[in-house]
């Protein structure tokens, strides 16, 4: 598949003399279409949710614009929690989803009226003991005992840190039960940046099952059940985006056969992150030098502490020149950034047109797991994030860091 831009070559120049890169770009258009093609796929469930994972791109105006689609929140830590109070999205909009949680991330959900997702048996008598127990709990299943290859990203589930095993979840359940607690949710995270529709149907399938063993033997309907996320995105131009229709279907058919001949008729969730924003969202970049040595180089003004997926994951991303997306791809480069490491780099040994100092750079499906994963090592600082609104106007949703933001908790 072809990747785009928003922006003709004109308009980014005119941009980029408002901001100068490096900064991110987010299309408003592209974020509220994707989530209404995801709810469109789920359009037969009664009660389908979206929460969307924050941590993918952590902006209160980005929350705002899908919360206006009818989105809520997967949050899993303080900041985000107060992130979506910020953006409007209050009580069981919010989902936490626990992990090695302190008591003031138990305390805020609370108070915020959220759902809270535990993701361990002991972490039932803590939560009772810092915050209290909520009226409605659920809880996070790592389906090692019964499926073992997972996927690149989230790993086998037997080697994650995530979820409790089977016989602990019968246990936990029966433990907030006999501590009052009403309502019941399941959740699950399998896989991640998935492409193929059985991994998700096959996900449903475990944990439609498992549903309907839940009220055998403990009595308990689960009020939801939300499937994770995992919805990956076509990042390379051979690969092909996920079919939401074609998932929805199939776990229509596994919801028909397993929970409605049960009796049962769960709300569906999904906690999508990447395929909300990530092809909603663009790097963009100059040129500042290039080199010629053992390889040739180019040399951007930004680096991996702006997208550090490359580096951390060896992933793809398609990259353009501004200006150049016809032009003949007839030269190979690594195209890099400036720390201090050699990983740094956003493509190795890419073809890619004639690359000039001073050319644009557009990195492409930098909307989730990008500005958010951004860090300050070599004094670098984190860059601007843009919004592309319907209206074709560009909104700065947060401003790029200054050095008197980074010296500011030194004490010399």
């Amino acid at each position: 598949m072809q990747k785009s831009f928003p922006l003709t070559k004109a308009q980014l120049e005119s941009l980029i003399k408002i901001y100068p890169t490096p900064f991110h770009l987010y299309d408003e258009a592209t974020i509220r279409r994707n989530i209404n093609r995801l709810k469109a796929a789920f359009d037969w469930v009664a009660d389908f949710r979206e929460y969307f994972a924050v941590k993918a791109c952590p902006n209160p105006a980005i929350v705002k614009v899908l919360a206006d689609e009818g989105a809520g929140t997967d949050c899993s830590s303080l900041a985000e929690l107060i992130i979506s109070e910020r953006a409007g999205v209050i009580g069981e909009k919010i989902m936490l989803t626990s992990n090695d949680t302190p008591a003031d991330e138990f305390i805020k959900a609370r108070q915020l009226g959220a759902i809270i997702n535990l993701d361990d048996i002991t972490h039932v008598e803590f939560l009772d003991q810092c915050a209290g127990m909520p009226d409605c709990l659920s809880f996070r299943y790592n389906p090692a005992d019964i499926m073992n290859d997972g996927n690149d990203i989230i790993g086998r589930p037997a080697e994650a840190k995530y979820g409790l095993t089977r016989a602990q979840l019968f246990d936990a359940y029966q433990l907030a039960l006999d501590k009052g607690v009403k309502r019941f949710g399941l959740h699950t995270m399998i896989v991640s940046n998935e492409l193929e529709t059985a991994a998700f149907v096959r996900t449903a399938e475990i944990m439609f099952e498992l549903a309907i063993e839940i009220k055998d033997r403990l009595g308990i309907k689960v009020e939801f059940i939300n499937l994770g996320g995992g919805i990956g995105l076509p990042y390379t131009l051979e690969q092909k985006p996920v079919d939401l229709k074609a998932v929805g279907q199939g776990i229509r058919a596994k919801y028909d056969d397993i929970l409605r001949a049960a009796a049962m008729e769960p709300a569906l969730a999904f906690e999508s992150g990447r395929a909300m924003t990530g092809d909603a969202g663009w790097l963009v970049s100059t040129v500042l030098h290039k080199k010629e040595t053992y390889k040739n180089y180019v040399g951007l003004d930004a680096c991996m502490a702006n997208l550090m997926r490359p580096a951390l994951y060896g992933a793809y991303h398609h990259i353009t020149i501004a200006g150049k997306e016809n032009a003949p791809l007839d030269h190979v480069y690594d195209v890099t950034g400036s720390l201090c490491e050699n990983n740094d780099k956003f493509a190795i040994n890419r073809r890619l047109p004639q690359i000039d100092r001073g050319d644009v750079v557009i990195i492409h499906d930098a909307g989730a797991h990008g500005h958010a994963m951004g860090f300050n090592y070599n004094g670098k600082l984190r860059s601007a994030e843009l919004l592309l609104k319907t209206d074709g106007t560009v909104e700065m949703i947060r401003r790029a860091e200054t050095l008197d933001d980074y010296f500011a908790t030194l004490k010399f």
